[in-house]
Parts: C-alpha cells; structure tokens; sequence
C-alpha cells in the first residue's frame, strides 16, 4: 500500500511540474530547484525509515512546499495533504494508546483543510481533489496497516497456541512412556508376587516329598512310590500354574485407572470424615481407555471434585467412568447447590485444554448440582 502512496505523490509532483515548467512557460531555475529538492527528501525518508529522522524530513519537505507555494507557484500547495497526512500519521501511531478513534479520524482530514482558504480561488477544486485522493490513499494504507497489524498478532497467538501443545503432547507422550514402563513393573511385581506365594511353595512341597521318598526307596519302597507320586502331582500342578500365571500376565484395567481413581476418592473420604460420601462405578471395557485417556480423567476428575468440594457445599460426590460405543465418558457429580449460570475460570479452562489435546471436549452444568462430564474419543472408534 505505500507503492501507493508514492504514485499518489508521483502524479501530483508530475502535474506541479508541467504547470509550473511547462503549461505556464519555461520554469524557472528555483523551479527545477526545487522540484529536485523535493524528490531528495521524499527517497530519503524512504531510504531511512526511522520515526524521528522521518518527521524531521517531513517538516523540512513541508516547509519547502509552503515556501515555494508562497515565492514560486501556487501550485505546489497541491503537493502539501500527502506530507501533512504523513505527519499525522506518525503522531497517531506515536500516541496510539492515548488516540481515540474519531480523533484519528478527524486529525488527518482537518490537517488535509488547512491550507484550502490561503490559495487562489481557481486553486481551490484541484487542492480540494487532490487532499481527497490523499486522504483516500492515506486511509487505504492505515487499514492496511492495521490489517498486517492483526494478522502478526494472531500469527504470535498462534505461534505461542503452537508451543503451548508441543510441550503438552510432549508431556503426554512421556506420561503414556512412564505409564507403559510403570504397567510393567506392576506385572512384573505381581507376576514375581505371584510365583513366590502359589508355585514357590508348591515346588518347596514337591522337593521335600522326593527327598524322602529318596531315602525311603531302600527300606519301604510302597511308601516311596507313594511319595513320589505325591510330588509328580504336586509338580504338575505347580506347572498349570506357571501357565495360567503367564497366561494372564497383563493386569486388568481396574487395578491401574479406576482403581488410582477409587485411591483418590477413599483419600477424599478419609480426610473429609463423614461429611462427604464419594462413589466411582464403571461400565463397559475399561481395557479400550488408553494411559493417557486416563491421566486426562484422573486429573480432570480431581479438578472438578476440588471445585465441587470448595463452592458447592456437595455431601455426595460420585465420580462415573462409562465406555461408550464412539467415546469415554468420565462424569464427576454431586448433590450441591449448583449455579444457575457457570463462570469457566481457571479450572474449567485446564480441564477443557487437557480434553482437547486427544480431540475431546468438556460439558459443565450446574442446574442441579455441579455435574462435569468429559467425553473422549475411543482410539480406532
């Protein structure tokens, strides 16, 4: 949009020109002068665009004009709206947090005027045209401007939006590597736990019944056998067990998700006493909610049974984990006062980020007690 300016200011030094040199006979030296003089200033304010180096050279262009206005032609009057535009310009943008708008408005239209009573009559419809396409010009390029404006602030918005989930996805992708290393220290545990309270004694049971049937094989070898068979059996069956045991080696869903959220809920009761009774039921396959779905519902759940505890004077809170066809949905309720219209701080606002980072959503409702529901995606659903 400057281009434009600078053709507006162009065609109008091109018409001083032809009317001062041209139109009315030869121009003068002064004339030449000063024409020259005039384009020096104008590419230097282009070639150094600082504000305070571009409004001493705007003053000094300003004061060329009405001096050549003044001594050479009227004329040059025609070239004063774009350098009093420009000036004003730098002092909205100088004062922008003090400007209203209707006196951004109303300042480069009055500035554009003030010369129109001191010119020639004839003079006065071609400055009045030229002060308009001036100010035509002048009000393209500031909306411009502040077009380009918004669009860099959005685009640092976004950029920053952009940060925000490249570090919460990174977060979540090291939560689901450190609930996946953690799953498997619980199996490995259970599985040695396992082990050492089923098979580990049976085989102890097995070993000492060969032994003496070892020392009894000499003297009474009825027993022996007896024995011996005895330990067979009880080695079988020590195998069957090693086999149902590897068998079901991966821990069922309730003994990670929902049962860290019954933890949290019996810590919520044992710390509140009687005052409050807490509930977590399920239903459906709790095995098709990922790690990370379950972070989002244990910290979500936590959120809204702090709020629920701190605002609703709540003394039953109920924390439901349903997996549906398309979606998990985790809903957190309770019997308290509610509000007829839900103000979203803080809280709210965290709990629907942590939900739209896996393309979920948040629903608060307060009509009848607070009830927060989270759905979630299924994976593959």
């Amino acid at each position: 949009m400057e281009l434009w300016m600078i053709g507006g200011k162009a065609s109008l030094l091109f018409y001083v020109v032809a009317a001062t040199c041209f139109l009315s006979g030869p121009g003068s030296a002064w004339d030449i002068f000063a024409c020259l003089l005039y384009l020096i200033l104008n590419v230097a304010m282009l070639l150094f665009p600082r504000r305070s180096l571009s409004a001493a050279l705007l003053l000094l262009s300003s004061s060329l004009i009405v001096l050549c206005a003044a001594r050479l032609s009227p004329e040059y009057a025609l070239l004063l709206p774009p350098n009093l535009l420009e000036l004003a310009e730098l002092r909205t943008r100088a004062e922008e947090a003090k400007t209203h708008a209707p006196l951004k408005l109303a300042l480069p239209l009055l500035l554009a005027l003030v010369p129109l009573p001191f010119l020639p009559k004839e003079l006065m419809p071609l400055y009045a045209f030229a002060a308009a396409l001036s100010l035509l010009l002048f009000f393209g390029l500031r909306a411009e401007r502040n077009k380009l404006s918004r669009m860099e602030h959005a685009r640092d918005r976004m950029k920053a939006d952009l940060e925000r989930l490249t570090r919460a996805l990174g977060e979540n992708e090291a939560y689901r590597r450190q609930s996946e290393y953690t799953s498997k220290l619980e199996e490995r545990n259970r599985l040695s736990q396992r082990i050492h309270d089923e098979i580990g004694h049976s085989m102890a049971g097995a070993l000492i019944q060969m032994e003496a049937s070892r020392r009894l094989l000499e003297s009474d070898r009825a027993k022996s056998a007896e024995l011996l068979g005895n330990a067979i059996a009880i080695s079988k069956e020590g195998l069957e067990r090693i086999r149902l045991a590897l068998k079901d080696i991966k821990p069922k869903a309730e003994e990670l998700g929902i049962h860290r959220l019954r933890l949290y809920a019996d810590e919520l009761s044992a710390r509140l006493g009687s005052s409050v009774a807490t509930t977590v039921t399920h239903q459906g396959d709790l095995d098709a909610i990922t790690p990370l779905q379950w972070k989002i519902i244990q910290e979500n759940a936590t959120e809204a049974l702090t709020n629920a505890l701190k605002y609703s004077g709540a003394t039953v809170v109920g924390i439901e984990v349903n997996v549906l066809n398309r979606f998990v949905q985790s809903i957190v309720s309770d019997n308290g006062v509610g509000a007829a219209k839900v103000v979203k701080g803080l809280g709210i606002a965290g709990m629907e980020e942590r939900a739209a980072s896996v393309g979920g959503t948040v629903v608060v409702d307060g009509t009848r007690g607070f009830r927060v529901t989270t759905l979630l995606p299924r994976e593959g659903g």
